[in-house]
């Protein structure tokens, strides 16, 4: 990926819009997670209920410290030997997070990416973004910038990129009661 296709990113992320990426299974839209406008932008292009809630994806495990309780946590090993990597983990917070993030509940949904365009984003951007699959709620996600136009049109910034390798997207285990959700 060329810098100033990053650094557009970047800047489209930090005007309060929303951006397409690579990541481990398919492509995602992702979106600053603190701008209300921007997850609200977020949900009406994917045609998704805010109720929901949204993943988040970091590039390290530092960046998501502020917002979960994880560290001296009976959980905290767990999850650390599976980050960076392709599993997502319910979290209890930390402090408190907007509802259109969490849904209304008080644990998040957060994943530290293994994927370098993932990293790289997150990174430039100084803290995590929502990470939800590029596709209409129950439609197929999209594998390749040419199916994100398919869908949401010429308008919406697509990084370009190569998958993560993974055939369904990833695993989201609760780190309370070690269930796999997904």
């Amino acid at each position: 990926m060329n810098k100033s296709n990053l650094l557009k990113a970047v800047s489209i992320l930090q005007g309060g819009d929303v951006v397409a990426y690579p990541t481990e299974a398919v492509y995602g839209l992702g979106c600053d997670p603190f701008n209300q406008q921007a997850v609200e932008k977020l949900f009406h292009v994917k045609q998704r209920p805010v109720e929901k809630g949204v993943i988040l994806v970091a590039a390290s495990v530092e960046q998501i410290l502020p917002y979960v309780q994880l560290m001296q946590m009976p959980w905290e090993q767990e999850v650390l030997a599976s980050w960076p990597g392709p599993v997502t983990w319910v979290l209890p917070l930390k402090q408190s997070m907007p509802e259109w993030v969490t849904g209304g509940r008080d644990t998040v949904a957060i994943r530290v990416s293994d994927h370098p365009i993932v990293q790289q984003l997150c990174q430039a951007f100084g803290q995590p973004i929502v990470s939800t699959s590029a596709n209409l709620t129950n439609q197929p996600p999209a594998k390749s910038c040419d199916e994100v136009v398919e869908i949401f049109g010429e308008e919406l910034f697509c990084l370009q990129g190569a998958l993560g390798g993974l055939e369904k997207p990833t695993q989201i285990r609760d780190a309370q009661s070690g269930q796999v959700l997904r």
